[in-house]
């Protein structure tokens, strides 16, 4: 199952907000980012407290909410017409394509609601790929295509010993060893 990440939605919300901060034409940013934000501090308290999933009342409730406030986006923003002097598809604003986006993706967006394995965001995929970039950056990039394809077995290797909360430091002996940790399928 796919899912969005809602740190770069809550992110968008906020550059509508700080772009158009007296516009009552954007009064649906600030509540979609508070009910964004709501929403992944409660699927967090139910965590905490063992849950593993949201009461269907409460999620029902928010699904709601959600769908009101892209109603009301849809009205202060209706599909616009930038001219772009060319033929084909007509150019939307920034903010109406993030509205088509989280209307037309709510299920993806929601996901981490529904299923509490889904993080709010993917902080941590993108955090896997930030050492693989910043290799790039510093040697411009690797020597060889061997060379790469081991830093980047290894690397992932960590990366699952550390999401499976596994030591890093009994995986890489194991792997020394030839008998590499793998998780419990």
């Amino acid at each position: 199952m796919h899912a969005l990440c809602n740190a770069h939605h809550l992110r968008e919300l906020q550059g509508v907000i700080e772009e158009h901060p007296d516009d009552p034409a954007q009064s649906w940013a600030p509540l979609m980012d508070r009910l964004l934000r709501e929403l992944a501090a409660t699927v967090g308290h139910a965590r905490t407290n063992g849950e593993d999933s949201l009461e269907p009342i409460v999620l029902a409730g928010y699904r709601a909410a959600y769908e009101q406030i892209i109603t009301l986006a849809d009205h202060q923003n209706p599909a616009g017409t930038i001219p772009t002097g060319k033929r084909g598809m007509i150019k939307q604003t920034f903010t109406r394509t993030l509205i088509v986006r989280l209307d037309r993706d709510r299920e993806q967006v929601l996901r981490f609601a529904h299923d509490f394995r889904v993080p709010f965001d993917n902080n941590l995929a993108e955090r896997d790929l930030r050492m693989i970039k910043l290799q790039q950056k510093i040697s411009g990039s690797w020597r060889t295509i061997t060379g790469a394809e081991i830093f980047l077995a290894l690397r992932s290797y960590l990366s699952t010993t550390r999401k499976n909360n596994h030591p890093t430091v009994d995986a890489i002996t194991a792997l020394a060893a030839h008998a590499p940790w793998l998780p419990a399928t």
